[in-house]
């Protein structure tokens, strides 16, 4: 059996999309059209890309940029066609940077279930470890081995060349190996580089510590024997859209330990966040709570007011999220193609003002100081649990609050960028001929030009997964926080 090419069309897929006729996959654009649709991206970027060469030099992106080229001589279909973009992309080193389908293999990816790769992983340096084996009639790699290769390819091998196509804030890796760690992520890279067998020959060490190898089954979803089904009680349209909402912010108070445990997830507007604020600080007055811990692991970002509203609820002074916020160019030659461009523009006319280096600022975030609350402020000791997940605003607002002296930011480096990141206004850019998608952020943040450029957020308290904690299926980075809460208590 030869590689299934429908695996293939899940890598980075997202949104919905019209059905203006049926999608197949396989369909392949000529070169004269992929020439056109590269000659509009390159275009676009080197146009309005405010940070193009913030960290790879013009020379060195006009190489990407040929070599991406070279691969257009030949028709290919759209999967194919972004992996060119992406691999040119990532080069930019710009989390907000990145590519997207077209709406139609979107829509596609979302009705259609296909065969992948059977094993979930979780990643870091140097290891891979299993967290779960999607066929469940497969006792063999069992939660806790260690995936040394996959036909024949050792596993760093596999993660270089997934590396190679995924956009990050400078030089940060933990958001590579989060990306790669998130669902089907990695199973989904594996089938649209290298292909799928029926069986698939992969190297292990059991969780005894034992070299073992194994001809592992293609997990089908449709041919997979589903598990007896339980009879769920029909929830009412407010009930799921509760249920919903805890899914992107809830909190707990543990009185033994004394601490409130505040997830958010999203700083999303569509998440009723100020009224969840509002009442949650308030909760924690009232029970005189004397820790807080802020789960910033999940969230990638949103609106900059609504994590500044966080901010001021912890922080003991006034802050500031921008040293500069700024544009390059307030048009654009390929307006055509962009999404939101009248309301960008708009933006632009009344909000954003040219100055004597010739750039578009937003002053309007540009060392401005905003003042922390008054009304149930928390003044204890705040523990802010990051990770490779923790992008943009949620970057702005870790950045905001680590130098405090009662905050102590504990897990791994953000994945957003501590100096700065590109972000602000990013609409999509919509190729004409492939209709592939890609983001195009329009300003600069400078969060703080005396940061280490390239890095996340570096936690004072480093908790990273271990090979015995996902085996044992605990939350470390909670467990890390419980410890340090115990040590201050008997202090």
């Amino acid at each position: 059996m030869k590689n299934l090419v429908p695996a293939i069309i899940f890598l980075l897929l997202a949104s919905s999309c019209s059905v203006s006729k049926p999608y197949n996959p396989a369909t392949k654009f000529s070169p004269q059209q992929l020439r056109e649709d590269y000659r509009i991206f390159r275009q676009s970027l080197e146009e309005a890309h405010p940070s193009l060469y913030w960290f790879t030099p013009k020379d060195s992106m006009d190489l990407y940029f040929a070599q991406g080229e070279a691969k257009l001589g030949d028709s290919l279909p759209e999967y194919k066609f972004r992996y060119v973009l992406s691999y040119v992309l990532s080069k930019i080193r710009c989390g907000h940077t990145s590519v997207r389908p077209s709406k139609a293999a979107a829509r596609y990816a979302e009705r259609v279930r296909s065969v992948s790769f059977p094993l979930g992983l979780k990643l870091w340096k140097d290891t891979a470890v299993v967290v779960a084996n999607l066929n469940r009639r497969d006792s063999l790699v069992k939660r806790g081995s260690l995936l040394l290769s996959i036909e024949g390819r050792p596993v760093q091998q596999l993660i270089d060349s997934m590396f190679s196509h995924l956009s990050t804030d400078g030089y940060n890796t933990t958001h590579k190996y989060q990306v790669l760690s998130n669902g089907s992520s990695f199973r989904n890279f594996y089938a649209a580089l290298y292909g799928l067998r029926p069986r698939m020959e992969v190297s292990y060490l059991d969780t005894a510590g034992n070299l073992r190898t194994a001809a592992l089954p293609v997990f089908n979803p449709l041919a997979d024997t589903p598990r007896p089904r339980i009879p769920l009680p029909q929830l009412t349209k407010r009930e799921r859209k509760k249920i919903n909402l805890n899914t992107q912010r809830s909190m707990r108070i543990d009185t033994s330990l004394q601490t409130a445990f505040l997830e958010v997830n999203t700083f999303s507007k569509n998440y009723r966040l100020r009224g969840f604020f509002r009442r949650s600080f308030r909760e924690i007055r009232k029970k005189g709570i004397e820790n807080l811990v802020v789960d910033m692991r999940g969230n990638g970002g949103g609106s900059v007011n609504l994590s500044n509203l966080l901010t001021k609820y912890i922080a003991d002074k006034p802050f500031k999220i921008a040293d500069s916020l700024y544009a390059i160019t307030n048009k654009s030659r390929y307006k055509q193609y962009r999404g939101d461009y009248f309301l960008n523009r708009l933006f632009f006319i009344f909000m954003v003002r040219k100055k004597k280096d010739g750039l578009y600022h937003f002053a309007m975030f540009e060392n401005k100081y905003f003042k922390p609350k008054k009304n149930n402020h928390f003044s204890g000791t705040t523990y802010i649990l990051t990770g490779g997940n923790t992008f943009s605003a949620a970057s702005l607002f870790t950045k905001a609050l680590k130098p405090q002296p009662d905050v102590v930011v504990v897990g791994e480096e953000t994945g957003g960028g501590a100096y700065g990141n590109t972000a602000w206004l990013i609409p999509d850019v919509t190729l004409p001929n492939t209709k592939v998608r890609f983001r195009l952020p329009l300003f600069r943040l400078v969060v703080d030009s005396n940061e280490t450029k390239g890095r996340g957020i570096i936690p004072e308290v480093e908790a990273g997964p271990t090979v015995e904690s996902i085996r044992r299926n605990t939350d470390y980075k909670i467990e890390k926080v419980a410890e340090l809460i115990k040590a201050k208590n008997r202090s």
